[in-house]
């Protein structure tokens, strides 16, 4: 089918274009070489038939005016001519915008900025954060948004365009977005049970008297004057997450798992049903749902800043957060903290960006996209602190204690018991649990469309004959094969198998990915190629500052963060559980097993290349020219000459 594009750009002489796909020319001055390179009637430069019939006129020199001089700017007309169906595309720009800040606004921005900062320095951890973000997060989020929009590709097909050796990133990249499906998706199952629980008046968690609580649970707030918290007293909220959501006291730890708990089953299999149907047919769908899943997450936060700030006590917890320690700014771990927060929260390679961003018109500015949506990512971020902070704040008030030692609990249990406890103990209790942990499912449904997505568009491309007509049944496929690697995160020992993943399994494998990635672009690609491209999707190419940060300090960010890392192997432990060595061990093995597709398929690539090894070396760091790749490509044929 024939897809028609015009581009009108300036060339030396009708000669010196030079095809390249998807649209795009680019020009190379080649008026020397005359005649020679023309081609004759009927046909362009790349050897391809004409698709319409020349005029009379139209010889060697019949694109010049007349009194025009060799080498003077022509005008061109320029279609495109694909065996393949149009590439699918965005309903709309919001459709795009509000997919990437759903997929950048996740559940990391409620739990983990706020306690990342106040255990960090309070506001002096802003500067290291946004110092972070303008020269590491937001220069990555920006080339991949260039990347995939000028590529249109996915994270697997996209390296024959790039450097043609690298192309095990794309496969670990989709192996990485299924282990994060494997326990990101159990958390929002843990919201729904807690969803589900909100319907009644009394909220489970607020009583001592059902049949999950012990006798050390206790309800201790200021109005309970006869109770007295001791040190083994447990609040309600802490037993119903613990006993009742995950039942992990059933399970002695990651040696002995136990049974799946058939209620988490059925919350999961619900979770991934409404996934399913929202991302079967492409971003047409996934499109539509996000206006939903990403805006009402900001109307919830406005409502709970607002209810929070009414608070007795709520002042307390805003000091807390705010309050800077700019001692703290010299130790390694508040800016190894920033580097990796401003990284896991945009995102980049995780194979969505390019995803996204390979639906978008060619011409579209995805570099004011890339400032956008960064910049609403990190004001989220912020925002969240003030919500989850004026209620710790009024929490402190009520149990007549330090806002430092509410907030002793990170993570999922920030949520599920020291938030659910404060929801639990204000007016209109039900109201505000019922919004709030649908807050959190519409959260994290986000970033399962965008991670998701991403696997799906980076295997349709690279399979398209297989997979192209097929996509209902491989995202089925696919969603089975999540809930299936999900079900030993819904045991009684589940959490502790959320923890493993979480800590060892997707982080150090993802920076390292991204850190191979930078150098392919930067240094084999070549950033002065690749701004060419960007300077011809959008008119003008990237300045100084962005190719500095290409080059040199992204690769450094990321080193940065990897060498901490091995450095400093976290010690995780959870509730009372404390890993033993073995599954650090594990840990690092289910890493591994991701980014070993990386040496693979270089090494494959290499064996199955033909020539002798120098010819093979340069044959993989060379990107493939224009129609290398079979009829398939698209071909841009040059018609007519104004």
């Amino acid at each position: 089918m024939l897809n028609s594009l015009q581009h009108h750009l300036k060339f030396p002489s009708l000669c010196s274009a030079e095809s390249q796909e998807n649209g795009r020319l680019v020009a190379d001055s080649v008026a020397e070489k005359g005649q020679k390179s023309c081609s004759g009637p009927g046909q362009v430069s790349n050897g391809y038939p004409s698709t319409s019939p020349q005029s009379p006129r139209e010889g060697p020199g019949a694109g010049m005016d007349r009194g025009s001089t060799p080498g003077a700017f022509r005008t061109l007309v320029v279609q495109q001519t694909s065996l393949d169906p149009p590439r699918e595309t965005w309903s709309k720009k919001m459709d795009f915008l509000l997919s990437v800040i759903g997929y950048a606004v996740d559940l990391g921005n409620v739990w983990r900025f706020p306690y990342i900062c106040y255990q960090n320095g309070g506001g002096a951890f802003l500067l290291p954060y946004l110092l972070m973000a303008v020269f590491g997060g937001v220069p990555l989020f920006y080339m991949e948004l260039a990347l995939g929009q000028f590529h249109r590709s996915g994270c697997i097909s996209i390296w024959k365009h790039i450097c043609p050796i690298f192309k095990g990133i794309g496969f670990a990249i989709c192996i990485i977005a299924l282990y994060i499906a494997f326990y990101y998706n159990t958390i929002m199952a843990w919201a729904l049970y807690y969803l589900l629980s909100s319907f009644r008046a009394t909220l489970p968690w607020t009583t001592c008297n059902n049949q999950w609580n012990t006798p050390n649970c206790t309800r201790y707030l200021s109005t309970d004057l006869n109770v007295s918290w001791t040190d083994n007293s447990i609040s309600p909220a802490q037993e119903f997450y613990i006993r009742q959501v995950l039942q992990v006291h059933l399970s002695p730890g990651l040696h002995q798992l136990g049974w799946v708990s058939w209620q988490l089953a059925l919350c999961l299999l619900f979770i991934f049903t409404v996934v399913y149907f929202s991302i079967w047919k492409g971003v047409k769908t996934s499109g539509k749902v996000v206006w939903v899943t990403a805006t009402f997450p900001y109307l919830v936060l406005l409502i709970l800043l607002i209810r929070g700030a009414t608070l007795p006590g709520a002042w307390r917890g805003v000091v807390f957060y705010l309050k800077p320690d700019w001692g703290k700014l010299l130790t390694t771990t508040v800016w190894l903290d920033a580097a990796a927060q401003i990284f896991f929260s945009l995102g980049p390679g995780f194979g969505v960006l390019l995803a996204f961003a390979s639906y978008n018109p060619f011409h579209n500015n995805c570099y004011k996209d890339a400032l956008i949506t960064s910049s609403v990512n990190c004001l989220t971020s912020f925002l969240s602190g003030f919500v989850i902070f004026t209620v710790l704040g009024y929490m402190a008030e009520m149990r007549q204690q330090g806002v430092e030692t509410v907030a002793k609990d990170a993570g999922p249990s920030l949520l599920f018991i020291i938030y659910a406890e404060a929801i639990a103990n204000m007016p209109a209790a039900t109201f505000f649990a019922i919004i709030f942990f649908l807050m959190i499912i519409m959260l994290g449904l986000d970033s399962t469309f965008a991670g998701l997505e991403g696997v799906i568009t980076a295997m349709l491309d690279e399979f398209p004959h297989l997979l192209a007509r097929r996509r209902e049944w491989f995202v089925l496929g696919l969603v089975c094969v999540c809930y299936l690697g999900a079900l030993s995160t819904l045991t009684y020992g589940g959490a502790f198998v959320v923890k493993l993943f979480e800590e060892y399994a997707t982080g150090p494998a993802v920076i390292t990915v991204v850190f191979l990635e930078v150098i392919a672009v930067s240094w084999f690609y070549g950033t002065t190629r690749f701004c060419n491209d960007v300077q011809l999707m959008l008119g003008f190419a990237p300045g100084v500052f962005w190719r500095v940060c290409w080059v040199a300090i992204c690769p450094c960010f990321l080193l940065f963060i990897i060498g901490s890392f091995l450095a400093f192997p976290p010690e995780v432990k959870l509730f009372n559980y404390l890993y033993p060595f073995w599954t650090t061990v594990l840990g690092y093995c289910i890493g591994f097993s991701s980014f070993i597709c990386v040496p693979s398929y270089m090494v494959y690539h290499l064996v199955t290349t033909k020539g002798t090894f120098k010819q093979r070396l340069l044959k993989s760091i060379t990107p493939e020219a224009s129609g290398s790749s079979g009829p398939q490509r698209d071909t841009i044929v040059i018609t007519n000459a104004v």
